[in-house]
């Protein structure tokens, strides 16, 4: 359910309002919008008298929200979330690019390909240090000394770094050493994992699952929500269809439907949508136009040579010529490219 006030509403008769609401066992979320407070109310609130609670003078309406989500909801939080990660800003009209290797190999590779994608324009750096692979042959990712490497290539390039978590003993560790951390599509519904980093301070990144519907992706940002983390980033990296030429298929129409439904930020990986190298960069302006806050590209500086993921990776070259398309589009869409 959701509450207006009217514009001008004092804080006391918020407050006073608040209370008698908390009275019935509910949970409050406040946000104050342009010109008027909403007020969200989570639990049951099967028992609330809709009338009673419209007749306040100081109350412009009352909803009921049939969607399961709530803190995600656009209709309790009409404004777009802004996550803020360094100078990287992501929603809101900004407009932020993740870019690195699929996973990190070496000091050398990691810290040249973080070099040129800060050159390029990217604001992130994105970097695989624990890999879950389909295949238990493939390289797994190296591991915590992968995360000492990002930290190096940070020191060395001041861009945050991107990295992906599957475990929850390993909370205490991304907290330290990760910017923000990353639900891979595999562990979309890893519930209990989900619970875990929502008790983190870094944003998460959430990737939608390889054949999950937005209420469920949506339903897992949820769970990390109401676990008291709210940054949270959404992440449209292609789910599985019936057509076997790409790896999977990007679903362009996810940006627009995500943001009607909710007011998080929501980022394409179009690397691991297509699997080919010469498809990212038109899906990346496909996203671009349709209204996503940003992209998440696998850059690699030997992608013939690279342990994972390489036939999908942009050359450093590549990714800088996407860039200035990027950039021409982000200004074009009306949003700001933060570099």
């Amino acid at each position: 359910m959701v509450v207006v006030m009217k514009p001008g509403t004092q804080q006391q008769e918020i407050d006073r309002l608040v209370g008698v609401l908390k009275e019935l066992g509910l949970e409050i979320g406040i946000t104050n919008g342009v010109g008027c407070t909403i007020l969200g109310l989570v639990g049951d609130t099967t028992a609330v008298d809709m009338d009673k609670i419209s007749i306040n003078p100081f109350v412009e309406r009352v909803m009921r929200v049939q969607e399961p989500y709530k803190k995600a909801n656009r209709k309790f939080h009409p404004e777009d979330t802004v996550v803020t990660v360094g100078k990287a800003k992501i929603g809101g009209g900004n407009f932020s690019v993740i870019a690195g290797p699929c996973s990190v190999e070496s000091k050398e590779q990691i810290c040249a390909v973080a070099e040129e994608v800060k050159a390029s324009g990217a604001s992130l750096l994105r970097g695989g240090a624990f890999k879950p692979r389909t295949s238990p042959y493939s390289f797994q990712g190296m591991g915590t000394a992968g995360l000492d490497l990002l930290i190096e290539a940070k020191a060395q390039t001041g861009l945050p770094i991107v990295t992906e978590i599957m475990d929850p003993r390993m909370c205490e560790l991304f907290e330290r050493e990760a910017d923000v951390v990353q639900i891979g599509a595999r562990n979309m519904q890893n519930f209990e994992l989900l619970k875990e980093v929502g008790k983190m301070s870094k944003p998460i990144l959430l990737k939608r699952g390889l054949s999950n519907t937005y209420e469920e992706w949506i339903m897992s940002a949820e769970y990390i929500m109401a676990s008291g983390n709210e940054n949270v980033i959404l992440c449209e990296r292609g789910v599985r269809t019936f057509e076997t030429y790409t790896r999977n298929t990007l679903d362009v129409s996810a940006i627009p439907a995500i943001k009607q439904m909710s007011h998080l930020p929501i980022i394409v990986d179009p690397s691991h949508a297509a699997g080919m190298y010469w498809m990212v960069e038109p899906l990346a302006l496909a996203a671009v136009a349709a209204g996503a806050d940003g992209l998440i590209i696998e850059v690699h500086n030997d992608p013939a040579h690279a342990k994972c993921d390489g036939q999908q990776s942009l050359t450093p070259q590549n990714f800088d010529t996407l860039m200035g398309k990027v950039g021409a589009l982000v200004d074009l869409v009306g949003k700001t490219l933060v570099k």
